[in-house]
């Protein structure tokens, strides 16, 4: 969904290195004309660093967890209106069990479920790639507009191949758009930082249909599930029959390491893909790791759904504590705090 026109692209044929470029924690929708296409493109650094840390997950479930969060990064950014896409993955694997959750249009929060011993006999084998750490199962990605509207839900099978492929088969089956999708998870040193950072980057590249129907107009907003920014110019588009074949062979020269180098922005990349093909960028828009719990949630949560008993029987050292399965911030209650209902 986009609530954006044309007047907010700038053609990276005039993107000069004295203009400014968007950096990290973003996402950059784009156009490209010439081949009747879309598409975004992320890039991750503090917000993902802060999401994988809190947790001090091991690098190879780090890795496939990032990968989650890019892939909600550029499906769930499409949404401008309030609301929530969220990404899970169940699967027979060592992670057997992936959230991530964007509280649209920027917030970010993720969480892993994992097998440590099968994870380190991966680890040690040198067969711990994203396609080994998921196995097979399903993945699930909700579009959820609150209490009063209709959730919206796209499940495909996980076959053994990652979330890219997964991704793939998404679209084809949910919304019949023919779609290729890149990520990239790293750790890797930044100059002036000490240590070591996690960084992600990500893209996406969909070929526009020869027509489709007028979208549904609320809030003076175009609604559109993810995978669209500009549907308005899906009528414009020539339809060429070698156009994707063209985006596709460019698309499919982008590197791990030009999606996670932070010398390489955005629109550089951009540019070095599809200079000749009409290329034409959005504004980047910011994004960050929030996590919604708060000790006021948790704290109406422990009342309506336990008993005075099981408080009781939960608390040790005379408080109860409940960690957040995001963020990992500890909250500690009283049990004697409660309303008692009769």
């Amino acid at each position: 969904m986009n609530k954006d026109n044309n007047d907010g692209l700038t053609p990276l044929s005039e993107y000069g290195l004295d203009r400014p470029q968007s950096g990290d924690d973003v996402y950059v929708p784009f156009t490209l004309d010439d081949l009747d296409c879309r598409g975004r493109s992320v890039r991750l650094a503090n917000a993902l660093h802060q999401i994988i840390t809190a947790h001090n997950y091991p690098a190879p479930v780090a890795r496939v967890l990032g990968e989650a969060i890019v892939l909600t990064a550029l499906m769930g950014s499409s949404l401008k209106f309030s609301g929530r896409f969220i990404l899970q993955a169940q699967t027979d694997g060592p992670v057997n069990l992936i959230v991530v959750d964007l509280d649209a249009p920027d917030g970010l929060r993720a969480y892993a479920r994992y097998d440590d011993e099968a994870i380190a006999a991966l680890d040690a084998q040198q067969k711990s790639n994203t396609s080994q750490l998921l196995g097979k199962g399903h993945l699930a990605m909700t579009v959820d507009q609150g209490a009063h509207t209709e959730r919206y839900q796209g499940i495909v099978e996980i076959d053994g191949s990652g979330f890219e492929n997964a991704a793939h088969q998404y679209f084809i089956q949910s919304e019949q758009i023919p779609t290729k999708v890149r990520l990239a998870v790293g750790e890797i040193a930044v100059q002036g930082k000490a240590g070591s950072q996690w960084r992600a980057g990500g893209m996406m590249v969909q070929h526009l249909p020869k027509s489709r129907e007028e979208p549904e107009q609320v809030s003076d907003e175009i609604v559109d599930l993810p995978g669209g920014d500009n549907p308005d110019k899906a009528a414009s588009g020539s339809g060429e029959p070698d156009n994707w074949l063209q985006a596709q062979s460019l698309f499919a020269t982008i590197s791990d390491d030009e999606l996670l180098d932070p010398q390489i922005s955005i629109e550089r990349l951009l540019f070095r893909l599809f200079h000749e093909k009409g290329v034409m960028v959005f504004e980047p828009e910011p994004l960050v790791a929030r996590c919604t719990c708060s000790a006021e949630r948790t704290e109406a949560m422990l009342q309506a759904n336990f008993s005075d008993k099981e408080r009781q029987e939960m608390a040790r050292n005379g408080e109860i504590e409940i960690s957040c399965e995001f963020c990992a911030t500890a909250y500690h209650f009283n049990p004697n705090q409660f309303v008692i209902e009769e």
